[in-house]
């Protein structure tokens, strides 16, 4: 275990970490566990029971937080001519095409999230070997293979996260900063659950959401009561 620092022990003491907090309780309790000095993300880790070894159990997609994730996100889409335009005026970062994927096989990387239309995703798919270790390649379940390039710029800027069960059956990301309100912060993780719920594989058996957990960049884990979340989401 490493060594946490006095901030940190400070932060946790007189706090029950093995307790299972309703939702708002846990917000308020990240939101006043913070200490660092910069905006800190809001992380969650949901435990799942399925198994993602086998294909049918895979849980992986994306949702449109309502307020966003409170990062500067970089879009790169691979297009030409009228699309090319459509992205640029939608907000893309980057857009292009051949000069594009020259500039990556050379090293560049200045982007986080990439969009192509299907008729690009021949030339993408060269630098598969490269993007596809960075999570950087774009993915028709995702919807980052479309035509549609404008609308799916548009909702990555405004929030849209992508997400996928990891070997140990876990789903991790970001749902907001420590800047955030708690009613903002609660919206984002009620969607975000909703989703999760949504995509339940029907070859899961027994409990599908075994286990939530909340936390700041630098803060302890606070877990999450998951049958409180869905009664709260089912009521709203």
């Amino acid at each position: 275990m490493p060594k946490r620092g006095k901030k940190y022990r400070s932060v946790v003491e007189g706090l029950d970490l093995n307790k299972m907090y309703e939702l708002g309780e846990g917000v308020d309790i990240v939101l006043k566990s913070k200490f660092s000095k910069f905006d800190e993300s809001v992380d969650i880790a949901v435990k799942l029971g399925v198994d993602p070894r086998h294909a049918d159990q895979m849980v992986r997609s994306s949702v449109l937080l309502p307020h966003g994730t409170g990062k500067q996100v970089r879009v790169l889409v691979f297009a030409k001519g009228e699309k090319e335009a459509e992205a640029r005026q939608a907000g893309a970062d980057y857009a292009g095409s051949d000069e594009i994927i020259e500039k990556i096989k050379g090293g560049w990387f200045d982007f986080d999230k990439t969009v192509a239309t299907p008729d690009m995703m021949g030339e993408v798919g060269k630098i598969g070997r490269v993007l596809g270790p960075r999570n950087l390649m774009p993915n028709a379940k995702l919807g980052t293979v479309t035509f549609d390039v404008g609308r799916v710029v548009q909702e990555i800027k405004k929030g849209k996260v992508d997400f996928r069960v990891d070997k140990a059956g876990i789903v991790h990301a970001v749902v907001g900063k420590v800047s955030f309100s708690p009613e903002m912060l609660i919206d984002n993780i009620s969607a975000f659950i909703d989703k999760i719920y949504q995509l339940k594989p029907p070859t899961s058996k027994g409990i599908y959401m075994r286990g939530i957990s909340i936390s700041s960049t630098m803060g302890p884990g606070v877990k999450i009561d998951p049958l409180r979340v869905r009664s709260l989401i089912t009521q709203a």
